[in-house]
């Protein structure tokens, strides 16, 4: 699954921050990657960080049903759109956009993706989910 799965009108009622300690590539070592769980329309959604090394980090994978959100709210009806490039980098991220107010309550994936140092996204704006 790919974040611009996502995109659409949707209603965003929860949000969890976690980290958890997963095998990486080689399977013969785990790290610790931050994991935000998410739910649009319902569905529960799990972004999960690859730290890659001290300088570089990314989004590793998005899958479907993980986690037990504790965090949930009244739905918001919010627009799920993958992020524009801009001058300075090119980016792989969803954001969900408040259809109220216009404004930013949640982006995830990764930024700076064509440059050697990309970086993990993962922000919630709590404030933006009221009009």
């Amino acid at each position: 699954m790919e974040l611009k799965d996502l995109v659409g009108e949707k209603m965003f009622s929860g949000i969890d921050f976690n980290t958890e300690r997963l095998a990486n590539d080689d399977e013969f070592e785990a790290e610790d990657c931050e994991c935000v769980n998410f739910i649009l329309d319902g569905i529960t959604y799990t972004a999960i960080e690859d730290p890659e090394d001290g300088y570089r980090s990314m989004m590793k994978e998005l899958k479907q049903g993980l986690g037990n959100i504790k965090n949930t709210f009244k739905p918001v009806r919010v627009l799920a759109r993958m992020k524009e490039d801009n001058n300075y980098d090119c980016n792989e991220i969803l954001q969900l956009i408040n259809l109220k107010n216009g404004k930013t309550v949640f982006e995830v994936g990764t930024g700076n993706t064509w440059d050697y140092y990309p970086f993990w996204v993962a922000t919630f704006f709590p404030e933006n989910l009221t009009e």
